[in-house]
């Protein structure tokens, strides 16, 4: 049967411990009460014990020392510094006055009537220019002429319609010419009458159609007109 154990029992393998235990706690009960004697000894530099007269006045922690900040109020933030361009001197340059707003509103260009710009080296509306050409007898062919002599080749329609116009009176005037001989053989002029009159309605359709700006091509034409255009250049 085992021995029972105590708290002092800290070494299973050693029995004895309890028993040097309770020894050794008889042995300092018994003992008696030592008492130490000999003076206080004063510690050097205590200026305070010493002299009691220059101690300070107790103060409060708060008079010097600042508090530590509170986790629940914020910091103050101090306004960062705004930065300002230096003010640059107006360079002494005369500068205009401000001009008015242009107009916004423009008003639509007027139509342009076919025919009504000015020729060059004619200075007289196009729809004259190409009408002259046209004109029964001489008159006709001399404006026609007077026409190809003056009119760049930039006015491509005038000197169309002078071209034309002038081979137009070219070759009346020939048949004319051969009518008027067959007339001294017969002695009849109906023939030539007749075609003078044909001529002369054909001549004044022609201006007609010139003046009001309408296509009129005479394709019989085209080579004398071509010849024509080409030889007679305009001045410079």
């Amino acid at each position: 049967m085992q021995p029972k154990r105590t708290k002092y029992d800290t070494n299973p393998l050693d029995e004895n411990v309890a028993d040097r235990a309770k020894d050794s706690f008889a042995t300092h009960a018994d003992a008696e009460t030592i008492q130490l004697g000999g003076e206080t000894t004063q510690i050097a530099g205590d200026t305070a014990r010493a002299m009691p007269e220059n101690e300070a006045p107790t103060q409060l922690i708060q008079d010097k020392v600042a508090s530590y900040p509170s986790v629940f109020v914020p910091p103050k933030q101090e306004r960062p510094p705004v930065y300002e361009s230096p003010k640059l001197r107006s360079p002494l340059i005369y500068q205009p006055p401000p001009a008015p707003p242009p107009n916004i509103y423009q008003p639509p260009p007027l139509p342009i009537k076919p025919g009504s710009n000015t020729v060059v080296g004619l200075n007289i509306p196009e729809r004259w220019a190409k009408l002259l050409p046209y004109i029964p007898g001489y008159i006709g062919a001399i404006a026609a002429v007077v026409e190809l002599l003056l009119v760049p080749r930039s006015e491509v329609n005038t000197r169309f319609h002078a071209a034309q116009g002038l081979a137009l009176q070219i070759v009346i005037l020939v048949i004319s010419g051969a009518f008027t001989f067959l007339t001294l053989i017969s002695g009849s002029s109906f023939v030539h009458g007749v075609f003078r009159f044909a001529a002369f309605i054909f001549l004044i359709v022609s201006m007609i159609r010139a003046f009001k700006g309408k296509p009129h091509h005479i394709a019989p034409l085209d080579a004398p007109r071509t010849w024509l255009e080409e030889k007679i250049k305009p001045k410079k």
